[in-house]
């Protein structure tokens, strides 16, 4: 396994200097932004298809640092009822794909997006209930009508380009759930059709990360490392769906934490060990959001504390069975 970076973390610093802090802390990969909701503070794909030269130096510059790039992440919202919006998202991740395919860059973790009720929506609808019945016929519409078509016509760039998008599990996403994301690669039929596994956002909507990787497989192309912390007090009188900014800490049934400040080294070596038995064995990416620690603090941290959790060395020979 490798540790790496979501680059936002180093959003005030060229690309140059986010390689070069990122080298300086240990780290052995980087993912930089390339669109939608991440923005492109280090990566603007389409700036870069168009120089030859500027794509070269991207790239060597990481390996000059001693990094690979993991993933290009582009998460943003394609079905966007606002064809302003779905159609922004879409050039990015189009061009992500091209860039990604010309540099070599296997993966793009992306979100697979949420579209509004109907064709007059104004904005999106994230639907978690059946009932009254126009929530389930418009949970159909959605799949049927915008979701299936959209990555359909994406699965196919993707293949062609050699790379697999790594959907992460999300809140307001019509891929918000490990049942979400296995039906969307069914509908498709495509294994480029796979997942970027969070466990934060998995934690405060009641599913357990281990269970959720066992049945993930080989679908899972690359992992964030953050982790999330449950405020049972307020859930108990409210439950853990929550509205409120992520700055009102004391108010929210759940926050973003610095790895290890949510859960402890029990869950993160069975994490980690979990991932090695279903065979991924690639890049562990950190990314920073928790609000009672600067990015820099968190980061470091977190480092500190995945290093003693990572597997770095393959497995030997079982001498003793």
């Amino acid at each position: 396994m490798k540790l790496g970076v979501m680059a936002n973390c180093f959003g005030d610093k060229s690309w140059e200097d986010a390689c070069k802090a990122a080298s300086d802390a240990g780290l052995k990969a980087i993912e930089p932004g390339a669109g939608g909701f991440v923005g492109k503070a280090h990566c603007n794909p389409a700036d870069l298809l168009k120089d030859e030269n500027a794509m070269k130096n991207f790239v060597e510059t990481a390996k000059g640092n001693g990094l690979e790039i993991s993933a290009f992440a582009c998460h943003g919202n394609p079905l966007h009822p606002q064809k302003s919006v779905s159609d922004e998202h879409t050039t990015d991740l189009k061009a992500a794909i091209e860039l990604a395919s010309k540099m070599g860059v296997k993966v793009i973790t992306c979100f697979a997006g949420c579209p509004g009720a109907g064709e007059d929506a104004k904005y999106p609808n994230w639907i978690t209930c059946p009932w009254p019945p126009y929530f389930g016929d418009s949970v159909k519409w959605q799949w049927e009508k915008k979701v299936v078509p959209f990555w359909k016509e994406m699965a196919k760039l993707a293949k062609d380009a050699g790379i697999k998008f790594g959907f992460e599990m999300h809140p307001g996403d019509v891929v918000y759930n490990t049942e979400a994301l296995l039906k969307l690669r069914e509908e498709i039929g495509a294994e480029e059709i796979s997942c970027n596994f969070d466990p934060s956002h998995l934690f405060w909507q009641g599913m357990d990360p281990i269970v959720c990787i066992r049945r993930l497989g080989d679908a899972i192309v690359h992992v964030h490392a953050k982790d999330s912390k449950v405020d049972k007090s307020v859930v108990d009188f409210r439950g853990a769906n929550d509205w409120k900014h992520y700055g009102e800490i004391n108010k929210r049934a759940w926050t973003f934490r610095t790895v290890g400040y949510g859960h402890g080294a029990e869950f993160w070596n069975d994490f980690v060990s979990t991932l090695r038995l279903v065979g991924y064995d690639g890049v562990i990416s950190i990314e920073h959001e928790d609000p009672l620690m600067s990015a820099s603090e968190g980061l470091n941290k977190a480092i500190g504390f995945l290093n003693r959790v990572l597997l770095y060395e393959k497995p030997g020979e079982m001498w003793w069975a």
